[in-house]
C-alpha cells in the first residue's frame, strides 16, 4: 500500500478521534440530545446518564471517585480553575507581609500554567519559577529548597509537552502533603499514556484533556481531591451552579461522552501502546542521531514519555528545516506557541542556545504511527538536513575542525 502523505507526527499537539469515541458520541447529537440539567423528562435523564457514565470512566482511569471529576473545556480551563481557584481560596498573608501567598512553578511549564501564575503575581501573590537542569527534570529536592512558610500551591506538569521529560510528581506530592501544601499537576501529556493513581501519586488537583487521548477537542477534566485533604476552589465562572458549583454552564454532553470513552479505551490499551511507541521512537532516534552528526536529543534520556522526541540539528536554520520536511507534520515547539518565530522557550529554559533551539524538531508518535512512516521520516529528515548544511559556511568550518566558539567575527 502506498504511503499516505503527509505523515502525521504531531500527536503531542492533538490526536485523531478514535472511531469508537466517535461512535459513542453520535446518538447524543440527534437522539439523546437533551440538556443534562433537565431533570423532569426522559431527554434530560438520558443526557445525564451519559454524563454520569463518562464521569465514572474518567475517574477509573486516574484511580479517583467520580465525585472528584469536574468537566471543563480542556486543560487550559482546568489549569486556570485549579491555580487561580486554589490561590484565591487559600491565600494567606504572613504578618507584616504584602504577599497574598506563595506559589511554586517552573519556567518550562505550558503557557496555560505560566500565564495564570503571572496573572496571580500581578495580583499580589509571590511566584517562584524554578529553573530546570539541562535534563529538564524537576525533582522534589528543588521544590523543597523553594518552599516557604507561606507556600500554598505547587503547580508542575507531570510530563513536558515539548521534550517529554517526566517530573518527580509522586515524590513532590509526598513533600507537599507533609508540608500541608496543595499540589496541582498539568497531566495533559501523561494521563491516558501512563498509569495514574491520584492517591498513590499524592495529587490534589490534576488537569487533562480529551483531544490528547484520541477524544474530541473542547472537552477535558479537572480532578479535585475530596478527602485528606478536601480541596476547595473558588469558582471562576458563575451561573447555574453545574459541576458542583465549580464550573457553571450547560454541559457539552456529546463531548463529555466521547471524553469518557477515550478514557476507557486509553485505560485498556495504554500499556501495549507505550511499549510499541517506545520501540518506534528508539528506531527513529537511533537512525537520526547515528546518521546526522552534530545532532542531539533534548531532555533526559530515560525519564521521558515513550511517544515524544525532541532533536536539535546543528548548523541548520529552523524555519528552513520545517519547510524542508513539509511532508512530515511535526513541530518546532508547542502547538500553542507555534505562531511565533521565537526559538522554543522550553529548550532555552534548559540552556540550549538560540541556534540549536531554533533548529529542533519535536516528533510525537501515536497509536496509528507505523514503521513505514518512521522510516519515511528518517529518510526525509536526513535528506533535508544534509541539503541545508550544504548551504552553511559554518558547517564547512566545523568540518574543518575550526572551533566556532573561539572565532572572532568582524562587525561592520
Amino acid at each position: 500500500m502506498a504511503l499516505k502523505l503527509p505523515v502525521y507526527m504531531d500527536h503531542a499537539a492533538t490526536t485523531p478521534c478514535d472511531p469508537r469515541v466517535v461512535e459513542s458520541m453520535l446518538p447524543y447529537f440527534t437522539e439523546r440530545f437533551g440538556n443534562s440539567g433537565s431533570r423532569n423528562h426522559k431527554f434530560g435523564w438520558e443526557a445525564e446518564e451519559g454524563v454520569d457514565w463518562a464521569r465514572e470512566q474518567a475517574a477509573k482511569l486516574i484511580g479517583a471517585s467520580e465525585k472528584e471529576v469536574i468537566f471543563t473545556s480542556g486543560s487550559t480551563e482546568s489549569n486556570n480553575l485549579a491555580i487561580k481557584g486554589a490561590a484565591y481560596m487559600y491565600e494567606k498573608a504572613p504578618a507584616g507581609s504584602k504577599s497574598r501567598g506563595h506559589i511554586i512553578t517552573c519556567i518550562i511549564e505550558h503557557k496555560a500554567v505560566l500565564d495564570p501564575c503571572k496573572r496571580l503575581q500581578k495580583e499580589g501573590f509571590d511566584v517562584t519559577f524554578l529553573e530546570p537542569p539541562v535534563d529538564g527534570v524537576i525533582t522534589a529536592e528543588m521544590v523543597k529548597a523553594a518552599m516557604r512558610p507561606d507556600t500554598i500551591l505547587v503547580t508542575l506538569m507531570w510530563a513536558n509537552n515539548e521534550i517529554g521529560t517526566i517530573n518527580e510528581i509522586r515524590q513532590i506530592g509526598a513533600l507537599c502533603k507533609e508540608r500541608g501544601v496543595l499540589l496541582h499537576t498539568d497531566a495533559t501529556q501523561w494521563v491516558g499514556k501512563m498509569p495514574t493513581n491520584v492517591d498513590a501519586d499524592n495529587i490534589d488537583l490534576m488537569s487533562w484533556s480529551g483531544h490528547k487521548i484520541y477524544g474530541p477537542k473542547g472537552v477535558g477534566a479537572l480532578y479535585v481531591r475530596r478527602h485528606r485533604p478536601r480541596v476547595r476552589l473558588q469558582s471562576l465562572q458563575d451561573g447555574g451552579g453545574q459541576e458542583r458549583g465549580f464550573r457553571s454552564g450547560t454541559l457539552n454532553v456529546a463531548g463529555i461522552v466521547g471524553f469518557g470513552m477515550a478514557c476507557e479505551v486509553a485505560m485498556a490499551e495504554m500499556e501495549q501502546d507505550a511499549a510499541r511507541l517506545g520501540k518506534l521512537r528508539k528506531r527513529l532516534e537511533d537512525a537520526l542521531v547515528s546518521r546526522i552528526d552534530s545532532s542531539a536529543i533534548n531532555g533526559h534520556r530515560e525519564k521521558r514519555l515513550p511517544h515524544i522526541t525532541n532533536i536539535s540539528f546543528g548548523f541548520v536554520e529552523g524555519e528552513g528545516l520545517m519547510m524542508a520536511v513539509k511532508n512530515i507534520a511535526c513541530s518546532s515547539g508547542s502547538a500553542c506557541t507555534s505562531a511565533s518565530l521565537e526559538p522554543s522557550y522550553v529548550l532555552k529554559g534548559l540552556g540550549v542556545g538560540d541556534e540549536l533551539a531554533h533548529s529542533s524538531l519535536r516528533l510525537s508518535l501515536g497509536k496509528w504511527t507505523t514503521e513505514e512512516q518512521i522510516d519515511y521520516a528518517i529518510e526525509e529528515i536526513v535528506k533535508a538536513v544534509s541539503k541545508l548544511r550544504m548551504m552553511s559556511p559554518l558547517y564547512d568550518m566545523h568540518k574543518e575542525g575550526i572551533d566556532l566558539s573561539k572565532v572572532e567575527w568582524a562587525h561592520h
